[in-house]
């Protein structure tokens, strides 16, 4: 429900991969009549579990979840694709009169679904058939070439095989008449659309670093190589941009024959700690979040984070018909 200020509160958990929001984030909605709305820019994609963290049933029938298994992981599913979706989540948590609890990695989701997205072009799927057409013709590469004499800005910004990426520079560029460079700059993310509540969850580097590890040997265990074994097989194509997702790239390369299991294991642990890092160099950023450093070898080491919010969501009120 609106807060005084007109905007539906929101609970927002953020931190480092394996830091523990999921099972925090349950807890909360267990506690304050929530859903859990995902912001994980990998968990939307059909068919990739074994490596994306995904609620289990056990978790789902604890809380509500939205934000999961939205598209199939041959298309390209963009961050105005995920905003809509969360939006449209929110709204529906919100006439149900309970409390969204925001939890996930994938900063820039949260920070345009928090904020808003630039206004930039929708995209036209018939440009963008035509640049697709090209990166399979002449190489992703060739999209590179070409948005380095469109929108060098872009092009430096960007990997000369995101082909996602390079597809929607190239297809603000030519329908909008300026670089996305330019419509970023000009029209930056605006101010809080909800009254949020936002707890960061954070831990001892070198405790977290053996969180990951375990949770990357969790991984391949619960069976990720024969995952992307299957996804190949099915005819996903491997510039997907599911594939992006630590854990299966390392996957596919080992399928391709380029590294033994034992370097993809190793390659999926070092990136995901290289990972957490740069997720808590965002949410650091990130203004008006209360933070709490967790130690691992307490009985309840959530205790301070969970008087936090619901402090947090006092104050604004929650829930608005008490």
């Amino acid at each position: 429900m609106p807060a005084s200020s007109g905007r539906p509160v929101v609970l927002v958990v953020v931190g480092p991969t394996a830091v523990g929001k999921s099972a925090f984030a349950l807890d909360l909605c267990e506690r304050h009549a929530g859903e859990i709305v995902s912001v994980d820019s990998m968990q939307v994609y059909r068919g990739l579990d074994a490596a994306t963290s995904k609620p289990t049933a056990a978790e789902r029938a604890r809380a509500p979840h939205h934000g999961v298994d939205l598209a199939e992981p041959g298309e390209d599913f963009s961050m105005g694709d995920f905003v809509r979706a969360a939006e449209r989540a929110i709204t529906g948590i919100v006439a149900r009169r309970r409390l969204p609890v925001l939890v996930g990695g994938t900063g820039l989701y949260l920070k345009a679904l928090l904020r808003g997205m630039a206004a930039a072009p929708r995209r036209d799927p018939r440009l963008r058939q035509r640049l697709l057409d090209r990166a399979a013709r002449r190489g992703v590469a060739s999209l590179h070439r070409l948005l380095t004499r469109l929108d060098p800005d872009s092009a430096a910004r960007l990997g000369p095989r995101d082909r996602q990426r390079l597809v929607r520079a190239l297809e603000v560029r030519i329908a909008a008449g300026r670089p996305l460079s330019a419509v970023l700059r000009d029209e930056p993310f605006g101010v809080e659309r909800y009254d949020a509540v936002k707890i960061g969850l954070d831990m001892d580097r070198r405790a977290l670093y053996a969180r990951i590890d375990a949770r990357v040997d969790r991984f391949f265990a619960a069976g990720l190589v024969d995952e992307v074994r299957r996804l190949l097989g099915a005819g996903r194509p491997p510039a997907a941009n599911a594939f992006k997702a630590i854990g299966y790239r390392e996957v596919a390369a080992h399928l391709r024959g380029e590294t033994d299991l034992e370097a993809a294991m190793a390659l999926t642990r070092r990136n995901t700690r290289r990972y957490a890092k740069r997720q808590m160099t965002w949410f650091r950023r990130e203004t008006g979040v209360a933070w709490f450093s967790l130690d691992p070898g307490a009985s309840d080491p959530c205790t301070a984070a969970r008087a936090a919010a619901a402090a947090g969501l006092a104050a604004k009120g929650w829930p608005a018909w008490a």
